[in-house]
């Protein structure tokens, strides 16, 4: 397990992470959301008590990596974590569809890995690790166009873990083992928001590159 005694992790990303988070900042029993940042904190604080783990959500409903990179000095450098996690990318991608009249919403694979190098070069100087989880989307077809279009946000975002040496936490794959006994919609109306199975499979992503000794 590689937080230790007394750190801190951030956990950041979009309404998945954010999943009614308090504001200004979702910290402690009640305030983390009902997702997968809250699966996690009862995760290390059942199995490290001793560690007192502090464990934020930062989440925000709506953001694409181009909100995430104008609000990270206020949202993640000013709270000094150790560590951080990042799950960000999928309303990139879905701003293309819902929102097809407006183009400029959207954030293409290009401005998507500008925005994440920026986020790692200057956050890794000053934590002790980042994990990076790629968007999810639950859906089975892989010929589906906006399954297509997350394949490719989810390699990109192994292509930059291995890069620049971070921890990676992929649960896409565990999601798509699931969907070979239950359809897609089981896990999320909109392909987009998971249920309690879906933010338990990120929670796991996540603990499991962290070290977690289950």
């Amino acid at each position: 397990m590689v937080i230790g005694k007394q750190e801190t992790l951030l956990i950041i990303g979009d309404s998945v992470t954010d999943c009614g988070r308090a504001y200004p900042i979702g910290e402690g029993e009640g305030n983390m959301g009902n997702g997968y940042a809250r699966n996690v904190q009862a995760l290390l604080d059942m199995k490290y008590p001793d560690r007192r783990i502090r464990v934020i959500n930062m989440g925000i409903s709506g953001n694409t990596s181009r909100d995430l990179r104008t609000r990270w000095q206020t949202d993640a450098m000013d709270l000094k974590p150790d560590w951080v996690s990042i799950m960000i990318g999928i309303n990139d991608i879905w701003r293309k569809y819902d929102q097809c009249l407006h183009p400029e919403m959207k954030v293409d694979l290009d401005e998507y890995e500008k925005n994440l190098r920026w986020i790692l070069e200057t956050t890794l100087p000053t934590v002790k690790g980042i994990c990076l989880m790629p968007p999810c989307y639950m859906e089975q077809n892989h010929q589906d166009a906006m399954r297509a279009d997350a394949d490719r946000y989810r390699e990109k975002v192994k292509d930059l873990a291995k890069e620049y040496g971070v921890l990676y936490a992929d649960a896409q794959k565990d999601m798509d083992e699931y969907f070979q006994y239950y359809p897609a919609v089981y896990m999320s109306w909109d392909r987009v928001h998971p249920n309690q199975v879906g933010h338990m499979i990120l929670a796991r992503a996540l603990v499991n590159a962290l070290g977690f000794e289950w």
